[in-house]
């Protein structure tokens, strides 16, 4: 469970952040790209901060991931520069494709469409595992 203090550092962590990588897609001009940040968690001793991202379109989440974990340094900087006076040492960052929203999305396909276990109880038998 997270304490007050670990949710107050990881929204200040999540708001910077979001500047930070919204500002260099529109630095580099990219078009047609949208990253958010939906989770920042911070551990306990809070030398660790997990980013989670959504990147829209999701086909180019690993490439941008991969773009993002080689650019840390920079961005920890960029972040250290924004939070100096809030606090002492930045976390160490690392990122994560959030993937909760395309697992709603899939969860709404099946219930809409013919993999419907509700519909067609049938599914549920081939579904149980052996």
């Amino acid at each position: 469970m997270e304490t007050n203090r670990q949710k107050k550092i990881g929204t200040v962590l999540q708001n910077d952040l979001v500047d930070i990588l919204q500002g260099e897609v529109r630095k580099n001009g990219i078009t047609n790209l949208i990253i958010s940040v939906s989770k920042v968690s911070v551990t306990t001793d809070l030398s660790i901060a997990k980013v989670y991202l959504s990147i829209f379109p999701p086909e180019k989440g690993p490439e941008l991931l991969a773009a993002i974990k080689s650019n840390t340094p920079l961005i920890k900087h960029d972040l250290s520069q924004r939070v100096k006076l809030q606090l002492r040492k930045v976390p160490n960052l690392s990122f994560y494709i959030d993937d909760s929203l395309e697992y709603i999305e899939k969860i709404d396909k099946a219930l809409s469409g013919d993999e419907n276990p509700i519909e067609n109880p049938e599914l549920l038998i081939k579904r149980k595992k052996s």
